[in-house]
């Protein structure tokens, strides 16, 4: 298996995606805007991407945060709220934020479900700080870290309730970035002790089976690379100091803070530590180079794949939504309060 997730071009696979997938056998599958259309439309292309090597339990996934990150929208599918609704809520009645948190997730997983998608890039344990740029902003679930994780915890339960696996990301933070990384490389100049910080929501969620790394530099830990390329962030800050063991993925590799071709990016994360690559624009000429790049998979990603992907659905029969209705109603009554 190659250890890349790879986007797809339109609303149906290609001949030649068909055709690469096939060969190259990647380890999942990224949706985003450009391949949801309706209900009966995606679950027939997730049940394709399933069926090309015969796997129920396949990982592909989509960014379906809610707020402005939202790739199933209105009016097909029902709207989510940021991140920071749930922060305002924490403020005076930190116990009804998190179940809060927790029945949106499961709402939003039972969304997932009913498409075939197992995998929801969420969520962000990003601690927001005054001053950054917004490109984290309202997604974030807060700016104190217990609080964070408090909140993140609840929604990687929600999720899982629903049958799908979340992703915490943007290991080892991205709270600090002054410049949007899909444009360009943040610098973060705050001394190991400050990032402290940014480590605690990370390290109180260490047991997360999927995580997304930060395409920032880190001055205190590496003059020169950002943390998806740099070996010491990845081993000595992402697996050492905070104990995350779990599958690591890259950001998307086609963002600007990346130096070098996309191939060249996909086999110097792999080199630094990282366990998948992940390509998001579905430009094949990338894709075949990413494919012809990388290393095979390590017994030890198979495995950490396997892990996160044994309590998701089976996706082997339509998903029970009976429940969605009583946790919206649970989600905004609590909501309300704040």
């Amino acid at each position: 298996m190659l250890p890349a997730i790879f986007g797809l071009s339109g609303l149906t696979l290609t001949e030649d995606e068909r055709a690469f997938f096939r060969d190259a056998d990647p380890a999942g599958y990224i949706l985003f805007g450009r391949n949801v259309e309706s209900p009966a439309q995606l679950r027939a292309l997730t049940d394709e991407l399933r069926a090309l090597h015969g796997r129920d339990r396949t990982f592909i996934c989509i960014d379906q945060e809610g707020g402005r990150v939202a790739r199933m929208k209105p009016p097909v599918w029902q709207p989510y709220p940021p991140g920071e609704r749930f922060d305002r809520l924490y403020d005076i009645a930190p116990a009804s934020a998190i179940e809060a948190a927790r029945a949106n997730a499961e709402a939003l997983g039972l969304d997932l479900a009913e498409a075939g998608i197992s995998v929801d890039c969420l969520p962000l344990l990003d601690v927001r700080q005054p001053g950054a740029h917004d490109v984290i902003g309202d997604r974030a679930l807060g700016s104190e870290p217990m609080r964070v994780a408090a909140l993140g915890r609840a929604t990687l339960d929600g999720l899982a309730r629903a049958g799908i696996a979340g992703v915490v990301k943007h290991m080892p933070g991205h709270g600090r970035a002054l410049v949007d990384s899909h444009k360009e490389l943040p610098t973060v100049s705050a001394s190991a002790e400050e990032l402290e910080m940014d480590l605690a929501p990370f390290r109180a969620l260490r047991d997360a089976t999927i995580g997304m790394t930060a395409h920032l530099r880190f001055l205190a830990w590496d003059d020169w690379n950002p943390a998806t390329h740099s070996p010491f962030v990845i081993e000595e800050i992402i697996r050492k100091a905070i104990g995350f063991d779990g599958l690591l993925l890259t950001d998307d590799l086609d963002m600007q803070a990346l130096g070098g071709t996309v191939p060249e990016r996909a086999a110097r994360a792999q080199a630094a530590g990282c366990d998948i690559a992940l390509n998001c624009w579905a430009k094949m000429d990338d894709m075949v180079g990413i494919a012809n790049s990388l290393a095979p998979m390590s017994d030890k990603v198979m495995q950490r794949l396997e892990r996160a992907l044994a309590p998701t659905a089976a996706f082997d029969a339509p998903a029970d939504m009976t429940a969605q209705a009583a946790l919206f109603d649970k989600r905004d009554r609590l909501l309300e309060l704040a």
